[in-house]
């Protein structure tokens, strides 16, 4: 089977104003939509970041790639990180620029092969990445301090269905809707946006709440010094299943790491930030950096690279966990198989799945559902997805109508609530 055209659809969908360390989400999320096409009429769909230079990298390395055997998926890895291109770092945080878009690329095309490679065997892509381990994955609750509004703009505004959530009072009004309309069982805090005091108070809060028997998670994105992280780390002990990416950097990290444990608390760090390809996972282990580290098939390279991350994590003890940027239903669906085919995969899934609306969903059906806070791993053939190609059409020309050519959330907090922002690593 061999691939006859390759097609990288940029596209925007609503996005509501969620804060983070880097600033404030703009009104639209983009992303890019990957279909690749085969002479036995088969397609395969992916999903990964968007915007103008993930274009120009998709333009760089489609023309190689036409002809070869949709099975043949090392020999397009290949041609692929070995290609020619200027600029290969994909940033997703200030300070953050280990991350290398042909690996962006590769992965959306992989996800789209193997979704081909199943609907050809009539397997589902868990299967041909080793089997379940799991029938359904687990997600949490991924809440935000947000401000009013959900998201769009001009005619195509979205209702604030969450509402603001800028103390700690918002926060668990926030937690509560999401619980009861998904049934999540944990939650994660994103960080970063207020002095660590009315975060830590924040986290006290969803605990008295929600009690002992659902796991907290808080991640700052490296917002804070690392005396700042042991202070938290030390009060909270006892109230997180782990501390993400609290300080910046691999020797800060394992800083916090030293000092909390003499201190006597053992509260493992994660990470999405300092460990995103595989030559960094020995030194994370040497320095003990992390305990716990975030997969994201996007970043590492697809869905076979992240299901080997899992073996690695088995070897060095590392837990595995599974991080999230705004993503449609393809995403998702990828998220799902993989995790489903990785045993060291334990802990709760990241999603930002429930900050899209149904309007923006592509697949065909509508969105995808959650039960008790799972998804379901389907055994139909490849993905398990058809695409709802109208709304795809209607994304893609929303994306050419938005006027935003690349996420910048720190420009659009700049714009919309403090002109003098700066996403300054260790901020606090």
């Amino acid at each position: 089977m061999r691939i006859t055209a390759i097609t990288a659809t940029p596209i925007a969908f609503a996005d509501p104003p969620l804060l983070n360390f880097a600033g404030l989400h703009q009104p639209y999320a983009l992303r890019t939509i990957v279909e690749v096409e085969t002479d036995e009429g088969i397609p395969g769909f992916g999903e990964v970041a968007g915007g103008e230079q993930m274009q120009k990298a998709f333009r760089l390395a489609i023309p190689d790639l036409i002809g070869m055997d949709a099975f043949n998926r090392q020999a397009i890895r290949q041609l692929i990180i070995g290609g020619e291109g200027s600029d290969d770092t994909h940033q997703i945080m200030p300070g953050v620029a280990d991350q290398r878009r042909r690996e962006l690329v590769y992965s959306g095309i992989e996800v789209a092969l193997l979704d081909i490679a199943g609907q050809a065997l009539g397997l589902p892509v868990h299967a041909l990445l080793g089997g379940k381990a799991r029938d359904t994955v687990d997600f949490s609750a991924y809440l935000f301090y947000k401000h009013e509004g959900g998201g769009g703009s001009d005619d195509d505004i979205r209702d604030d269905i969450y509402g603001p959530a800028l103390d700690p009072d918002g926060i668990v009004r926030q937690a509560r809707a999401l619980i009861d309309e998904y049934g999540f069982r944990s939650v994660k805090l994103k960080g970063g946006a207020f002095p660590p005091e009315q975060e830590m108070d924040t986290m006290r809060a969803l605990h008295g709440a929600f009690g002992d028997g659902v796991p907290l998670r808080i991640d700052p994105n490296g917002a804070w010094t690392v005396e700042t992280s042991v202070k938290v780390g030390v009060e909270l002990d006892g109230i997180l299943e782990y501390l993400e990416d609290p300080a910046p950097g691999m020797d800060s990290m394992s800083a916090v790491r030293g000092d909390l444990i003499t201190r006597g608390v053992m509260t493992p760090l994660a990470t999405n930030m300092i460990v995103t390809r595989f030559e960094r996972i020995a030194e994370a282990y040497e320095k003990d950096a992390c305990q716990i580290i975030l997969s994201d098939h996007h970043i590492w390279g697809g869905l076979q690279a992240t299901h080997e991350l899992g073996r690695l994590c088995e070897a060095f003890s590392f837990g595995l966990s599974m991080h999230s940027n705004s993503h449609l239903g393809i995403s998702l669906m990828a998220m799902v198989h993989v995790a489903a085919a990785t045993p060291a995969l334990t802990y709760a899934c990241d999603t930002h799945y429930p900050w899209q609306r149904a309007e923006d969903e592509i697949i065909q059906g509508g969105r995808i559902a959650f039960e008790d806070g799972a998804v379901r791993a389907p055994d139909a053939p490849g993905l398990g997805i058809e695409i709802d190609r109208d709304n795809l059409a209607r994304l893609h020309e929303r994306c050419r109508a938005c006027g935003i050519a690349e996420r910048d959330d720190a420009a659009y907090m700049r714009n919309r609530v403090d002109p003098t922002f700066s996403p300054d690593p260790a901020r606090w």
